[in-house]
């Protein structure tokens, strides 16, 4: 484990070095506000429903799927609690004291693959961008953030057939849309 730790310590420390460009600091900011408890991704897929009335299910079950997750990160943080990095400074203030899993990258990985399987390209860069926000700005380890990433990815997987059926007696979504071929139609059977 004291291998894990240092390897957690060392990698932090280098990602944090980052944030003393103002420009990377101040996107590093940007992102951890706007993650704060999953903001950005649910308001992304709600706005993902009001857009897409087609699929506005969906969008709504991966939005439910997304908070979900968040809300499993925030239990497993109370179980383990783990406390953040005290070795660098912090760039931001955080709502808790707890760092393991990262919430900010459960929510987003939950969002990256369930919006994701929707069509919505961007979602994926920023959700990974908003892991490496957590580190630059030192509230979380490295394996913080994989637990979290992994966690929200689970999440969103295990959901994706409630996610993507319509309902109780009513069509399914249409042939090719599964959790892998990103909203693209192509010639796959139906769920």
């Amino acid at each position: 484990m004291d291998d894990l730790d240092d390897m957690d310590h060392r990698l932090l420390s280098a990602l944090h070095g980052c944030g003393a460009d103002p420009r990377v600091a101040a996107a590093a900011r940007a992102l951890s506000w706007a993650g704060e408890h999953g903001a950005l991704w649910l308001a992304a897929g709600l706005a993902g429903a009001a857009v897409d009335r087609e699929r506005r299910g969906p969008w709504l079950r991966g939005t439910a799927l997304t908070a979900g997750a968040h809300l499993a990160s925030m239990g497993v943080k109370r179980l383990v609690r783990r406390p953040r990095p005290e070795h660098v400074e912090a760039l931001v203030r955080t709502v808790g004291r707890h760092s393991f899993p990262s919430s900010h990258a459960t929510s987003a990985a939950a969002a990256a693959v369930a919006y994701g399987a929707l069509g919505a390209r961007v979602v994926p860069p920023l959700a990974a961008a908003m892991c490496v926000s957590r580190l630059v700005v030192g509230v979380h380890y490295p394996s913080d953030v994989a637990a979290g990433a992994a966690l929200g990815a689970l999440t969103a997987r295990l959901g994706s057939r409630w996610m993507l059926t319509a309902g109780i007696g009513t069509r399914r979504m249409p042939v090719g849309l599964t959790m892998t071929s990103g909203g693209r139609d192509h010639d796959a059977e139906r769920l």
